[in-house]
């Protein structure tokens, strides 16, 4: 449900994006960072950082950026991206299957629907090979079919050209970004809030920006967690960033950010909620509640005989059902379609909306703590 106190999306230009972001994004998208070996994006990460001033310092799964306030207010995004792991000689599967750990052998197989929706989803697309370490170049390919294997219940891909490469190694879509007058495009979830929080850091940025491993094979929340037993205090109040999918690019384009008030793990933190409407209100940002739009789709769902949608499964909210209390937030994500493919498209309205909203509440939070 959109707020309706706010402006519409049309009643705002949209505006160019700063080059030096777009620039960013372009460059981080071009680096490799397949779920389950996201080293060498880190090792890239690390060095765009601390060349914007940031203190950063790796954990197993996670790495930290931190400004001159660290406390005054905390980011989250996750650096992995879809791809695919050679499992065996010219056999490839789905990564994020892989790094979960999602097979019959342990009770936890990927539905077949699942398998059906994704298996020619990425047919016919260059992908190139890179040791999962150093990032080095192991050769270039593309995905010739894939298709369900029937003895293991698990999605296998055949790929031209990378016949040569050893069970374990990382095969990345081969991306480029793309510009449109209404839109971004690429494989941007979650690149492209990666790309937002390093230019924060840019712009001055004081407080602390987490980027996680493996969020798609749902583990990323565990390292999480880990910093916050060692190091977190006793009000841990999380904003994790992220995109968020709608059916057409129409849809995404009619609301600027999209907000949460729970999942399906978690309630999110009430206040803080509250706190991101006001900052958007106040900038004349239209905004949507994803669980409440969801639940509006699944009565219409339900009216037509139809099976009801999830409320979505977050690395907040896993963070926050599994933490007893000791981490709370709520999220800030950007609206798109297209979502986990090679043409998922952000609206640009959105992208400023969200620059502009982080840097709202990274000043906010830096002068209260000053």
């Amino acid at each position: 449900m959109s707020d309706s106190s706010q402006k519409s999306v049309s009643d705002r230009p949209g505006g160019a994006l700063p080059d030096r972001f777009t620039a960013l994004l372009a460059s981080l998208l071009r680096q490799p960072s397949v779920v389950g070996a996201e080293h060498a994006f880190f090792r890239c990460l690390q060095r765009e950082l601390e060349e914007r001033g940031a203190n950063v310092t790796w954990y197993e799964g996670l790495l930290v950026a931190q400004g001159r306030k660290p406390n005054s207010i905390m980011f989250s995004a996750h650096a992995d991206r879809h791809g695919l792991v050679c499992t065996g000689p010219n056999e490839f599967q789905y990564a994020a299957f892989v790094a979960g750990a999602r097979s019959d052998l342990l009770g936890n197989s990927v539905s077949e629907q699942l398998m059906r929706k994704i298996v020619g989803r990425f047919t016919q697309m260059p992908v190139f090979a890179y040791d999962p370490w150093s990032g080095a170049y192991l050769g270039r390919g593309d995905t010739r079919s894939s298709y369900i294997c029937e003895f293991r219940n698990n999605l296998i891909f055949e790929i031209n050209g990378l016949n040569h490469l050893i069970a374990g190694t990382p095969v990345a879509f081969t991306d480029h970004l793309k510009i449109t007058p209404q839109a971004l495009q690429g494989q941007l979830d979650n690149v492209i809030t990666i790309a937002a929080l390093v230019y924060l850091f840019e712009c001055g940025f004081e407080g602390t920006a987490f980027f996680t491993a493996q969020e798609e094979a749902g583990k990323s929340w565990r390292y999480l967690l880990e910093w916050f037993r060692r190091f977190g205090g006793s009000t841990n109040q999380l904003i994790v960033v992220d995109t968020s999918p709608f059916p057409t690019l129409e849809a995404a384009a009619a609301q600027h950010l999209v907000l949460r008030n729970r999942d399906a793990n978690a309630s999110f933190n009430r206040a803080l909620t509250q706190r991101l409407a006001a900052s958007c209100r106040e900038a004349g940002y239209g905004v949507l509640y994803k669980d409440t739009w969801v639940e509006d789709q699944n009565r219409r769902a339900a009216e037509r005989g139809e099976p009801p949608a999830s409320l979505g499964s977050t690395e907040l909210g896993r963070i926050i059902a599994a933490s007893s209390g000791l981490v709370d937030g709520t999220t800030l994500q950007i609206p798109t379609s297209g979502y986990h493919t090679m043409l998922e498209s952000a609206p640009i309205t959105s992208v400023n909306a969200f620059l502009d909203v982080l840097g709202r509440l990274s000043a906010q939070s830096a002068a209260e703590a000053a």
